[in-house]
């Protein structure tokens, strides 16, 4: 007898799926729908979605920034006090309720499975993940990541990421399935991302071009938002911390951490709605705060949105979601000029306007469309002084229009055919005090790409995917990258379960429109870096095999060997290319050849119910072919563990530790950043009705950088404390 998928409450039943079909598509995105396994009888229904609207962003932003603002300790137990009494709904169950859903994921295979079932090792942070440890920003989300390596970006706040070896430029940054600007080359600030409406982050590593086009040489981070459901619920978060006699005044009682963010949404079956807000600011820090300098910038950032869905039953939805983002960075350093050290300061003004919208139609024999686009525009305003005189005045100018249609076909043979094609265009305009420094005041380039991929299931318990892509590009014409990854259940008669995965794939770049023909001005470090017109796409093929043995819900160990074979790398000279205003000059330039080759290993243990533990290790070596030297910038070691610790019925103590081993600092001198290692402790207290009390301390034994030796890297900010409230009602309290 046929099995009904069921949609969202009082959807009618999209199609019928017989139990008889392979073991292996279970938990399966199948004809368009989520289906998950729920218990022996193999009923499954569909994960619930939605997409809100596009109301009130002006009065959330105006809000949160008057709240931001206010720096003295007097104002904000006002405001602390103002959510305590405000309670009215009942304590969320929330982890119990994670806990008893299969986790979905859609990046790997840009269809939803299972995260045990999918061909392509997906790694995923939890909402649940995110409450526990306070994270606000991507940077904060991800640190705890196994085999995840977070780097500054040069000569700004911000962050990184590196996986496998590969650097931020060859890792491809993702908001429900579509790009965002990048801030400084290819590399995407992840500090620039808060999550005020975030449900989960999934993280694929090795070669993902096929599915995503360029720059997914590396991997792959995609943010997926949080669906909403129909009704009215919300959401309000306020924390502030300290960090000690480092605070930028001296006083160690100072707020200088302030965060709120909040969030209303609901709507009916068929129209839905969101708007949030999020803000952040960080007066800085400094190891001498009596002196000029500082090691911490004072950062301003804020986020608003709104979003508006529609859901006409059957598997048809559409959206449309505004956002703006705003920040403001000051940095303060000194120069030197026998015999005096002189007082500079940077700023820098950030303005990311985006626009996101899409359709999604199922239909009658179960084809299923999906066309989504954004645009955006990322604008940066660097400001110099020199003893309070004015020196530049940089204006840098983006835009990025992305638009996306993807066909998925019904079952057909116990294959899953997936056909796509994709438009892109990057437009880049720059100025230095007004003179335009690109040639016709403007570069641009466009690309078309189509892709197909097809989902084999090889009896119930071995699944191959195929994937091809074709890119054409303005500037450097066409290029194919193939894909292949298989997924095998071993027979098990135990309580163990063994899954082997394995894929093959090619990645590839083409450098974009910063890294040809910007200037970096890095000039608070001392140089500066040049655009390169003459550079050529780089390449890679990835080669990933793994394991995972489980047993039951309560262990589950992973093993994951890579090898990435790079060509034509891009990065930057190790050695200056001239000057600039009297300023280092550097270029970027194509390397010949490198390799970077490792194991991932993760285990997860549920020892209790209160208690939970995950540990992780990644090694890895990487060589320059030309140099036989190691890249810089690439610890070899990189470790976390995690502890879970639920002592009382509504207390959690969190606490995560990171490990880093030594790596070069630079290939010339042969100068290396020590190894070092961090704690975080987060104590979470939920309250009765919606309320919950946190306090955590970041870098708890306070290990910080040697800001006197350029070649460490060591983490930059010192101990930071913090304490906050957490306040839901209605349906964002209700497990998910």
């Amino acid at each position: 007898m046929p099995v009904l998928f069921a949609g969202d409450p009082g959807s009618e039943p999209v199609r019928a799926v017989s139990p008889g079909w392979p073991r292996s598509l279970g938990g399966r995105s199948i004809a368009g729908c989520n289906a998950r396994e729920n218990g022996p009888s193999r009923r499954y229904r569909l994960r619930p979605g939605g997409h809100p609207g596009l109301v009130g962003i002006a009065t959330l932003t105006s809000f949160f920034a008057r709240f931001a603002s206010a720096a003295s300790a007097a104002q904000t137990p006002c405001l602390l006090a103002l959510i305590l009494l405000t309670h009215v709904a009942p304590a969320a169950a929330q982890a119990a309720g994670e806990a008893s859903l299969e986790q979905v994921v859609v990046t790997g295979t840009r269809t939803e499975k299972t995260l045990d079932d999918t061909p392509t090792r997906t790694e995923v942070v939890t909402r649940q993940e995110l409450e526990r440890t306070g994270a606000v920003t991507l940077t904060d989300a991800l640190e705890n990541l196994p085999g995840v390596h977070l780097s500054e970006v040069h000569g700004k706040s911000g962050h990184s990421i590196s996986l496998q070896g590969l650097t931020g430029d060859q890792v491809l940054v993702l908001v429900d399935g579509l790009p965002i600007t990048a801030s400084t080359g290819s590399t995407v600030d992840l500090s620039q991302l808060l999550l005020v409406e975030v449900d989960r982050i999934e993280v694929v590593k090795g070669a993902s071009s096929v599915q995503y086009g360029s720059a997914a040489m590396g991997g792959v981070v995609n943010v997926i938002t949080r669906p909403i459901r129909p009704g009215f619920s919300g959401a309000a978060a306020v924390d502030v911390g300290t960090r000690g006699d480092q605070n930028h005044s001296g006083d160690s009682d100072d707020l200088a951490w302030r965060h709120l963010r909040g969030l209303l949404e609901g709507g009916s079956q068929q129209w839905r709605w969101r708007v949030a807000a999020d803000a952040l600011h960080d007066d800085g820090y400094a190891v001498d705060p009596s002196g000029w300098s500082r090691q911490g910038d004072r950062i301003r950032r804020e986020q608003a949105l709104a979003r508006l869905g529609w859901h006409g039953g059957n598997g048809r939805t559409a959206f449309i979601e505004f956002e703006r983002y705003r920040e403001a960075d000051t940095q303060r350093y000194t120069q030197y000029a026998p015999p005096n050290y002189i007082p500079q300061r940077k700023t820098e003004d950030i303005d990311r306007d985006r626009l996101t919208g899409g359709i999604a139609w199922l239909f009658d024999g179960g084809t299923r469309l999906e066309v989504k686009g954004v645009d955006e525009t990322y604008d940066s305003t660097t400001r110099g002084a020199s003893n309070s005189v004015a020196t530049t005045d940089r204006f840098a100018g983006q835009r990025m229009s992305h638009l996306g249609a993807q066909l998925d076909l019904p079952v057909w043979r116990n294959q899953l055919w997936q056909f796509g094609t994709d438009f892109r265009r990057e437009t880049l305009r720059q100025t230095n005090n007004g003179v335009d420094e690109l040639v016709g005041g403007k570069v641009e380039r466009d690309s078309q790409e189509l892709f197909v991929q097809n989902d084999i299931f090889l009896g119930e318990r071995t699944e191959l995917v195929l994937g091809l892509r074709w890119q054409d590009d303005s500037d450097f014409g066409g290029h194919v990258a193939p894909k292949i990854a298989i997924r095998h259940e071993l027979p098990s008669r135990s309580a163990w379960t063994t899954s082997l995965r394995g894929s093959i794939g090619e990645g590839y770049r083409v450098p974009n429109l910063k890294e040809r023909h910007f200037l970096f001005d890095h000039s608070a470090l001392g140089y500066v870096v040049l655009g390169n017109p003459d550079l050529v796409p780089e390449s890679s093929t990835s080669y990933q095999l793994g394991a995972v043995f489980a047993r039951g819900d309560d262990l589950r160990i992973e093993l994951n060997a890579f090898h990435n074979e790079i060509d034509d790398l891009i990065q930057i000279d190790s050695n200056p290319s001239g000057n600039v205003n009297g300023v280092q000059a550097y270029r970027y330039r194509n390397v010949s050849q490198a390799r970077t080759s490792g194991l991932e290993t993760g285990v997860t243990w549920r020892a209790s119910p209160s208690l939970s533990v995950n540990a992780a290790y990644t090694y890895t070596q990487t060589r320059d072919v030309d140099t036989g030297l190691e890249l810089t910038r690439r610890p070899r070691s990189v470790a976390r563990l995690g502890v879970d610790w639920r002592f009382a019925e509504r207390t959690v103590l969190a606490t995560r530790v990171r490990y880093q081993s030594s790596e070069l600092s630079s290939s010339d001198t042969g100068a290396r950043s020590p190894a070092w290692a961090s704690v975080d402790l987060s104590l979470t207290h939920e309250f009765r009705g919606g309320l919950a009390g946190f306090f955590s301390i970041r870098n708890l034994f306070d290990k910080q950088r040697d800001f006197t030796d350029p070649a460490d890297f060591g983490p930059r900010s010192g101990r930071l404390v913090m304490l906050g409230l957490r306040y839901r009602f209605g349906d964002a309290a209700a497990p998910r």
